[in-house]
């Protein structure tokens, strides 16, 4: 008798699938999910990634410390962010935190900014770019809002942590908010691209679509976080709002 095979899984988004029964076994959970794998195998190649300059040995060691930051707001939330805590996550001593940053609070924004840039380098790494498919770019855009990974789940636990802190901490909440709304922004240009090409329906309002899109994005990624949805369910709900707004291509 053979083996049992091993269960088998959506090639996009991971979604258990049902045993096959005659003929060849399923490879996608969704319409959908398939349309986003044909659309990604027939975009071009992406350019190759700048490597950054390797970090001085200041730089690594404040990287170090950011990163301890991150992993206690994550884990048990900013509130338990004491100097000494982060020493010890990082492995080094309370003056060498001292030293590098002066205070608490400037190592708060610090290590905040900083995973402000790390976000925006791994979003252009991950993101298919694909000028003429302004729905697959847009998909790709909402999507980072989503813990899909362990790097985007542990950037929105910091992430909310830090949200709860900004709202009595102005200079936390400038890093935090920027100025402006820039999501939203990148969102409404894509629409507005899709409208320029013929690609959505008639009669939209690209800018309250958008504002629409990045808060519902972000209010599922944060039931994502608590257990409340699944990764599948959240993506079948994006779709169905895209297709509010795109025609359904040919």
């Amino acid at each position: 008798m053979r083996d049992e095979k091993k269960a088998a899984v959506c090639g996009v988004c991971g979604t258990g699938l049902a045993p096959a029964g005659r003929g060849r076994p399923a490879v996608y959970c969704s319409r959908s999910c398939q349309a986003r794998a044909y659309r990604r195998r027939r975009q071009p190649p992406l350019p190759e990634p700048v490597v950054p300059e390797a970090p001085t040995a200041g730089e690594g060691r404040r990287r170090e410390i950011a990163e301890a930051v991150w992993r206690i707001a994550a884990g048990r939330g900013l509130h338990e962010a004491s100097m000494r805590e982060i020493a010890t996550e990082a492995g080094v001593s309370l003056r060498s935190v001292q030293y590098h940053f002066g205070s608490k609070h400037q190592l708060l924004v610090a290590a905040l900014e900083l995973l402000h840039k790390d976000n925006e380098r791994r979003a252009r790494e991950r993101i298919d770019y694909d000028p003429g498919d302004a729905r697959a770019l847009l998909t790709a855009v909402l999507e980072e809002f989503l813990p899909l990974d362990a790097e985007r789940r542990l950037a929105l636990r910091v992430f909310a942590a830090y949200y709860a802190r900004s709202l009595t901490d102005p200079a936390l909440a400038a890093v935090f908010l920027g100025a402006g709304h820039p999501l939203e922004d990148l969102v409404a240009g894509i629409i507005g691209q899709g409208q320029a090409g013929g690609a959505c329906r008639p009669g939209l309002d690209a800018r309250h679509e958008a504002d629409l899109l990045v808060s519902g994005a972000v209010g599922l990624g944060s039931d994502m976080l608590h257990g409340r949805r699944t990764a599948a369910d959240v993506l079948r709900t994006l779709d169905y709002h895209l297709d509010r707004i795109f025609t359904p291509a040919p």
